[in-house]
C-alpha cells in the first residue's frame, strides 16, 4: 500500500511539473518562436510517411504549426525541410530563406536508431529563435523508471529518468531507415515555391496561441538532455544562421531573460538534491517560472 501510495504521488506530481514546463513555453516572449509549435512539428513528423510530405504538412496552413514571418514581408514564411544522413542517425534541418542570400534554421529533428526495431527523436528549436535552446521529445504519458518509484517521491525528475518513448513503429521513421533511402533535400529556395502552396498572412500571438497549446499534452514533454550525441556533431558544422534576423531581433533577446538558480542539497544517505528555478521574462515585463529538482543516487555502497 505505501509503495503504491507513493507511485500515486510521484505520477500527480509529474504531471503537475510537465503541464507547468508547457505554460512557461507559452508567454509571449517577442522571439519569433512564439510563432512556430515545436510540439506540432513533431506531431506531423509522427503522422507523416516521408520527409517530403513532412515538409508539406509544414507548410499547410490549417494545421497551424508555422506562423513565422522572419522578412517581415506581410506574409508566412515557407519552411524547407533538409536532411543528413551518417549511419543509423539522421538530421532533419527546418529551415527558413529569409532572402535571397540568407537562410534561418528554425529547428532541428534529430533521430537515432538505438537497436534492431527501436529509435529515439527530439526535436530542438534554434536559440536564435526560440531565446534559448528548446528540446523537446515524446513522451509515454508520464511513464517513470521503477527504479524511481521504489526511492520515493522526487520534487521533480531529470531527463535521465524518464523513459525514452521507441519510435521505430511511425511511418517517417520506418521510411528513412529502408534500404535505398536517399535523404530528402527540399528542391525549393527564396521566391521559388511549390505550386500547391499559398501564403497567408500571420496571425497576432494572441491568436496563434491557442491553436499552438493544442499540441501540448501529455505525449510530448520539454527536456534539456540531448539524446543523440552524434546527431548534435552532425548537425553542429551545418548550422545556418541569418545576419538579418540576428540583428532584427536583436532587442527581443536583450529582453528575453532566463534567470537560472540552483541550489545544492546532500542528505545523509549522500544522495545529491540540485534544485534549479528558472524564470523567463518576456518584452513586456511578463514572465513565468519552472522549478526542477534533479536527484542523484549516492554511488557509495
Amino acid at each position: 500500500m505505501k509503495t503504491n501510495s507513493i507511485f500515486y504521488v510521484l505520477i500527480v506530481f509529474f504531471l503537475t511539473f510537465h503541464i507547468s514546463a508547457q505554460e512557461n513555453r507559452d508567454i509571449e516572449t517577442g522571439m519569433p518562436g512564439d510563432h512556430f509549435s515545436l510540439e506540432g512539428a513533431l506531431t506531423l513528423f509522427q503522422q507523416a510517411d516521408s520527409p517530403e510530405n513532412f515538409e508539406k504538412s509544414l507548410n499547410t496552413e490549417d494545421n497551424h504549426i508555422n506562423n513565422l514571418d522572419l522578412n517581415e514581408d506581410g506574409e508566412v514564411d515557407y519552411i524547407k525541410v533538409n536532411a543528413w544522413t551518417e549511419k543509423e542517425v539522421h538530421v532533419f534541418v527546418l529551415q527558413v530563406a529569409v532572402s535571397e542570400t540568407e537562410n534561418q534554421d528554425i529547428a532541428t529533428i534529430q533521430l537515432e536508431k538505438t537497436g534492431k526495431e527501436e529509435a529515439q527523436i527530439q526535436i530542438i528549436g534554434d536559440e536564435e529563435i526560440f531565446g534559448e535552446e528548446t528540446i523537446v521529445e515524446p513522451s509515454d504519458e508520464g511513464s517513470i523508471k521503477e527504479n524511481d518509484v521504489r526511492r520515493g517521491p522526487n520534487p521533480g525528475l531529470s531527463d535521465d529518468n524518464y523513459i525514452v518513448v521507441n519510435v521505430w513503429t511511425w511511418p517517417s521513421v520506418r521510411f528513412v531507415y529502408t534500404p535505398g533511402y536517399r535523404p530528402w533535400i527540399s528542391p525549393w529556395r527564396w521566391r521559388v515555391y511549390p505550386k500547391w502552396w499559398r501564403p497567408w498572412r500571420p496571425m497576432a500571438y494572441h491568436v496563434y496561441r491557442p491553436f499552438k497549446v493544442r499540441y501540448h499534452g501529455p505525449k510530448v514533454r520539454v527536456v534539456t538532455t540531448h539524446r543523440s550525441v552524434t546527431a548534435r556533431n552532425i548537425y553542429s558544422g551545418r548550422k545556418v544562421s541569418s545576419k538579418t534576423v540576428t540583428t532584427r531581433y536583436a532587442g527581443a533577446r536583450s529582453n528575453y531573460k532566463v534567470t537560472k538558480t540552483k541550489t545544492k542539497v546532500t542528505g545523509p544517505a549522500g544522495n545529491t538534491k540540485v534544485k534549479k528555478s528558472t524564470t523567463v521574462t518576456g518584452p513586456r515585463g511578463n514572465s513565468a517560472t519552472k522549478k526542477t529538482t534533479k536527484v542523484k543516487k549516492s554511488r557509495k555502497g
